[in-house]
């Protein structure tokens, strides 16, 4: 095996343990493209896992993801690496002409919490309203559609506008999904304006009070909201499928059939997220990837 060949294996383990939802759409793509993916995915997940290393000062997170970052330029500019993800990366960067600006924004889209002060009985809010959400998502889920249909293959620029859209229909997804995860370290991530809107405070999301004096029913009104908001966005997915490559196709498919069934699922639990979290079986994924292949087939 060359050297080259076993970085990207290396980088296939990475997701395959790590990547849940997101490897399921890799599947169904062709070799050189999934690799690909493998390859920013084992990138972003080193990224991520500094930022959330529990023994790092903040000091050192700053430094190791800015050291992450210049190693990867450097590999980008043909310095040479015995890092079996960074290898991979840039051969993927090169391969599929991923601009070097989106890796930057990737890797910045990890500190954005970062100097979050909140607790779990104080949990702060991040947005003040949508927009700042968005600007928000933009950094830790649309950017991550860009590189995604780089890797898919288009022509239209259309594309760029709808593959943000379908990152920020994901993001809203995990937002709601994940209410009481966050607010467990201290994070809103809904909207104040939206909160304000359906008369629920900050402190009502306060870890203490998210089991035995919040009812999801209380939860359910800006949930709800926020969920008709992401099918809005999930629209943009049928327009971005005809705009990619034909061999790509069907794993964009599977990525949106996957996060809309999980939305679904937390809509036919009225909502409920805070019982326990919501997410699909491993039989329900493999499911909609049997599909996928079937698609790649046709």
């Amino acid at each position: 095996m060359s050297q080259l060949a076993h970085a990207y294996a290396v980088c296939r383990g990475i997701a395959r343990r790590s990547a849940k939802n997101f490897y399921y759409g890799f599947l169904v793509l062709p070799a050189d493209k999934r690799n690909a993916f493998c390859a920013v995915y084992a990138f972003m997940r080193h990224a991520d896992d500094i930022s959330d290393h529990p023994h790092l000062s903040l000091k050192e997170k700053w430094q190791k993801l800015g050291d992450w970052m210049e190693a990867a330029k450097d590999v980008f500019s043909g310095k040479a690496t015995d890092d079996p993800v960074l290898m991979a990366l840039a051969d993927a960067q090169k391969n599929f002409k991923i601009p070097v600006d989106l890796f930057e924004k990737l890797v910045h889209g990890t500190t954005l919490d970062l100097e979050i002060n909140a607790s779990p009985e104080s949990p702060a809010v991040i947005c003040r309203t949508f927009e700042d959400l968005r600007r928000y998502c933009y950094f830790v889920a649309s950017v991550v559609g860009l590189v995604c249909i780089h890797i898919f293959g288009y022509e239209d620029a259309k594309a760029e506008m709808l593959a943000e859209d379908c990152g920020l229909a994901f993001q809203l997804t995990n937002i709601i999904r994940d209410i009481k995860e966050d607010s467990g370290m201290g994070r809103v991530y809904l909207p104040e304006e939206d909160l304000q809107r359906f008369h629920i405070s900050p402190q009502q999301l306060a870890l203490s009070r998210l089991g035995a004096e919040t009812r999801a029913e209380e939860l359910k009104p800006v949930l709800e909201f926020e969920a008709d908001r992401a099918r809005r966005y999930y629209e943009s997915a049928k327009w971005l499928m005809e705009l990619i490559e034909v061999d790509s196709r069907a794993a964009l498919w599977v990525l949106v059939e996957i996060y809309s069934r999980l939305l679904k699922k937390i809509s036919e639990r009225n909502y409920d997220v805070l019982t326990e979290r919501v997410g699909l079986t491993t039989w329900e994924k493999i499911t909609v990837l049997s599909r996928g292949f079937l698609l790649r087939l046709a």
